[in-house]
Protein backbone atom coordinates (compact mmCIF):
# COMPACT_ATOMS: atom_id res chain seq x y z
CA UNK A 1 0.00 0.00 0.00
CA UNK A 2 0.88 3.45 -0.94
CA UNK A 3 2.00 5.95 1.87
CA UNK A 4 -1.28 8.62 2.32
CA UNK A 5 -0.23 11.87 0.92
CA UNK A 6 -0.47 15.07 2.94
CA UNK A 7 -1.66 17.18 -0.24
CA UNK A 8 -5.26 15.88 -1.95
CA UNK A 9 -6.42 17.68 -4.76
CA UNK A 10 -9.87 16.70 -6.00
CA UNK A 11 -10.39 17.05 -9.61
CA UNK A 12 -13.36 18.61 -10.70
CA UNK A 13 -15.12 20.12 -14.02
CA UNK A 14 -18.83 21.00 -12.37
CA UNK A 15 -17.03 24.50 -10.35
CA UNK A 16 -14.96 24.56 -14.14
CA UNK A 17 -14.63 23.65 -17.38
CA UNK A 18 -11.63 25.01 -18.30
CA UNK A 19 -9.17 22.34 -17.51
CA UNK A 20 -10.31 18.20 -17.57
CA UNK A 21 -9.81 15.63 -15.16
CA UNK A 22 -6.42 15.23 -16.98
CA UNK A 23 -5.03 18.48 -17.30
CA UNK A 24 -5.82 19.41 -13.71
CA UNK A 25 -4.02 15.84 -12.58
CA UNK A 26 -1.23 17.13 -14.86
CA UNK A 27 -0.94 20.39 -13.41
CA UNK A 28 -1.82 19.60 -9.48
CA UNK A 29 1.37 17.27 -9.69
CA UNK A 30 3.38 20.01 -11.17
CA UNK A 31 2.43 21.98 -8.37
CA UNK A 32 3.18 19.60 -5.80
CA UNK A 33 0.30 17.24 -4.66
CA UNK A 34 1.14 13.96 -3.98
CA UNK A 35 -2.49 12.74 -3.79
CA UNK A 36 -5.17 13.15 -6.80
CA UNK A 37 -8.50 12.32 -6.02
CA UNK A 38 -10.93 11.70 -9.47
CA UNK A 39 -14.27 12.95 -8.18
CA UNK A 40 -17.13 13.16 -10.87
CA UNK A 41 -20.82 12.35 -10.16
CA UNK A 42 -22.13 12.47 -13.85
CA UNK A 43 -21.21 10.62 -16.68
CA UNK A 44 -21.35 7.12 -18.52
CA UNK A 45 -19.05 4.37 -16.33
CA UNK A 46 -17.34 3.68 -19.77
CA UNK A 47 -16.60 7.45 -19.56
CA UNK A 48 -15.21 7.45 -16.05
CA UNK A 49 -13.36 4.68 -16.12
CA UNK A 50 -11.25 6.40 -19.37
CA UNK A 51 -11.11 9.25 -17.69
CA UNK A 52 -9.47 7.42 -14.40
CA UNK A 53 -7.33 5.45 -16.19
CA UNK A 54 -6.19 8.37 -17.80
CA UNK A 55 -5.11 10.14 -14.53
CA UNK A 56 -4.15 6.62 -13.36
CA UNK A 57 -1.25 6.95 -15.52
CA UNK A 58 0.05 10.60 -14.98
CA UNK A 59 0.28 9.58 -10.87
CA UNK A 60 1.70 6.18 -11.84
CA UNK A 61 4.56 8.45 -13.73
CA UNK A 62 4.88 10.53 -10.62
CA UNK A 63 4.78 8.26 -8.11
CA UNK A 64 1.69 9.84 -6.27
CA UNK A 65 -1.11 8.15 -4.88
CA UNK A 66 -4.38 7.86 -7.01
CA UNK A 67 -7.94 7.57 -5.45
CA UNK A 68 -11.03 7.05 -7.09
CA UNK A 69 -14.09 9.09 -5.19
CA UNK A 70 -17.63 6.88 -4.10
CA UNK A 71 -17.03 4.34 -7.18
CA UNK A 72 -14.81 1.22 -7.11
CA UNK A 73 -16.23 0.03 -9.89
CA UNK A 74 -14.15 2.70 -11.62
CA UNK A 75 -11.21 2.14 -9.23
CA UNK A 76 -11.42 -1.43 -9.97
CA UNK A 77 -11.39 -1.04 -13.43
CA UNK A 78 -8.73 1.47 -13.44
CA UNK A 79 -6.63 -0.17 -10.83
CA UNK A 80 -6.43 3.00 -8.64
CA UNK A 81 -4.63 2.82 -5.47
CA UNK A 82 -7.77 3.52 -3.52
CA UNK A 83 -11.30 4.97 -2.78
CA UNK A 84 -12.45 7.47 -0.78
CA UNK A 85 -16.58 6.53 0.26
CA UNK A 86 -18.71 9.05 2.02
CA UNK A 87 -21.13 8.09 5.07
CA UNK A 88 -24.22 7.75 2.47
CA UNK A 89 -21.92 5.56 -0.46
CA UNK A 90 -20.20 2.29 -0.95
CA UNK A 91 -20.67 0.37 2.76
CA UNK A 92 -16.88 0.80 3.94
CA UNK A 93 -16.33 -2.64 4.94
CA UNK A 94 -17.66 -4.11 2.08
CA UNK A 95 -15.32 -2.22 0.16
CA UNK A 96 -12.26 -3.48 2.51
CA UNK A 97 -13.46 -7.11 1.86
CA UNK A 98 -13.96 -6.43 -2.07
CA UNK A 99 -10.29 -4.40 -2.69
CA UNK A 100 -8.50 -6.40 -0.09
CA UNK A 101 -6.13 -4.92 2.11
CA UNK A 102 -3.21 -3.57 -0.27
CA UNK A 103 -5.85 -0.85 -1.17
CA UNK A 104 -6.01 2.37 0.53
CA UNK A 105 -9.56 3.58 2.03
CA UNK A 106 -10.22 6.80 3.22
CA UNK A 107 -13.95 7.48 4.82
CA UNK A 108 -15.74 10.74 4.88
CA UNK A 109 -16.41 12.26 8.92
CA UNK A 110 -18.31 15.07 10.17
CA UNK A 111 -17.70 14.62 13.59
CA UNK A 112 -15.73 12.55 16.03
CA UNK A 113 -18.98 9.68 15.79
CA UNK A 114 -18.72 8.75 12.29
CA UNK A 115 -14.90 9.29 12.21
CA UNK A 116 -14.20 6.76 14.81
CA UNK A 117 -17.25 4.40 12.89
CA UNK A 118 -15.15 5.22 9.57
CA UNK A 119 -11.58 3.09 11.77
CA UNK A 120 -13.93 0.80 13.15
CA UNK A 121 -15.15 -0.52 9.77
CA UNK A 122 -11.44 -0.73 7.90
CA UNK A 123 -10.45 3.30 6.80
CA UNK A 124 -7.03 3.89 6.44
CA UNK A 125 -7.87 8.16 6.92
CA UNK A 126 -10.50 10.07 7.43
CA UNK A 127 -11.69 12.93 5.34
CA UNK A 128 -13.14 15.03 8.02
CA UNK A 129 -15.03 18.27 7.49
CA UNK A 130 -16.07 20.14 5.80
CA UNK A 131 -13.73 22.43 8.62
CA UNK A 132 -14.51 25.77 7.03
CA UNK A 133 -17.54 27.32 5.34
CA UNK A 134 -17.42 25.52 1.47
CA UNK A 135 -18.93 25.98 -1.53
CA UNK A 136 -17.40 23.30 -3.92
CA UNK A 137 -19.17 20.32 -2.30
CA UNK A 138 -23.00 20.38 -2.92
CA UNK A 139 -23.58 17.48 0.04
CA UNK A 140 -21.35 19.09 2.68
CA UNK A 141 -22.92 19.84 5.94
CA UNK A 142 -22.28 22.48 8.01
CA UNK A 143 -18.82 23.74 8.99
CA UNK A 144 -17.08 21.60 12.25
CA UNK A 145 -14.38 24.16 13.26
CA UNK A 146 -10.79 23.98 14.29
CA UNK A 147 -12.18 22.80 17.44
CA UNK A 148 -13.99 19.65 15.74
CA UNK A 149 -10.06 18.97 14.85
CA UNK A 150 -8.63 19.37 17.93
CA UNK A 151 -11.10 16.95 19.76
CA UNK A 152 -10.89 14.33 16.84
CA UNK A 153 -7.34 14.14 16.79
CA UNK A 154 -6.73 13.55 20.44
CA UNK A 155 -9.03 10.38 20.24
CA UNK A 156 -7.91 8.92 16.72
CA UNK A 157 -5.16 7.67 15.81
CA UNK A 158 -5.53 7.33 11.57
CA UNK A 159 -4.31 10.06 9.45
CA UNK A 160 -6.90 13.33 9.57
CA UNK A 161 -7.45 14.90 6.19
CA UNK A 162 -9.39 18.48 6.43
CA UNK A 163 -11.54 19.51 4.06
CA UNK A 164 -13.74 22.51 3.28
CA UNK A 165 -12.76 25.92 3.01
CA UNK A 166 -9.04 24.85 2.95
CA UNK A 167 -6.74 27.74 1.50
CA UNK A 168 -2.80 28.41 2.10
CA UNK A 169 -3.95 30.86 5.03
CA UNK A 170 -5.48 28.72 7.22
CA UNK A 171 -3.27 25.14 6.72
CA UNK A 172 -0.98 26.19 9.75
CA UNK A 173 -4.09 26.45 11.92
CA UNK A 174 -5.59 23.18 10.20
CA UNK A 175 -2.08 21.49 11.05
CA UNK A 176 -1.92 22.68 14.30
CA UNK A 177 -4.99 20.97 15.20
CA UNK A 178 -3.74 17.52 14.44
CA UNK A 179 -4.10 17.19 10.82
CA UNK A 180 -2.24 15.00 8.41
CA UNK A 181 -2.60 16.98 5.42
CA UNK A 182 -5.65 18.70 3.68
CA UNK A 183 -7.78 17.98 0.43
CA UNK A 184 -8.67 21.00 -1.71
CA UNK A 185 -11.44 21.47 -4.64
CA UNK A 186 -11.90 25.09 -5.76
CA UNK A 187 -8.34 26.29 -4.40
CA UNK A 188 -6.82 24.43 -6.97
CA UNK A 189 -9.40 23.67 -9.99
CA UNK A 190 -10.99 27.31 -10.09
CA UNK A 191 -7.39 28.48 -9.77
CA UNK A 192 -6.50 30.41 -13.34
CA UNK A 193 -3.10 29.05 -12.13
CA UNK A 194 -3.28 25.36 -10.41
CA UNK A 195 0.22 24.76 -10.66
CA UNK A 196 1.18 27.54 -8.56
CA UNK A 197 -2.62 27.21 -5.93
CA UNK A 198 -0.95 23.89 -5.62
CA UNK A 199 2.85 24.93 -4.92
CA UNK A 200 1.45 27.66 -2.51
CA UNK A 201 -0.67 25.09 -0.38
CA UNK A 202 2.26 22.31 -0.51
CA UNK A 203 4.50 25.20 0.84
CA UNK A 204 1.79 25.81 3.14
CA UNK A 205 1.58 22.08 4.60
CA UNK A 206 5.76 22.34 4.83
CA UNK A 207 5.45 25.96 6.69
CA UNK A 208 2.87 24.67 9.25
CA UNK A 209 4.40 20.87 10.18
CA UNK A 210 7.07 23.13 10.98
CA UNK A 211 5.71 25.44 12.93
Amino acid sequence: MKQIGRLHVLTDTRLQEKFSHRELTRLAIAGGADTIQFRQKHGSTKELIETALAIKELCDRAGIVFIVNDRIDVALAADADGVHLGQDDFPLELARKILGGNKIIGGSAGNVEEALKCADEGADYIGFGPVYPTGSKEDAGPATGIEAMKNLSRVISLPIIAIGGVNSENIPEIISAGAHGVAVISAVCCSEDPVAASRILKEALEHGSKA
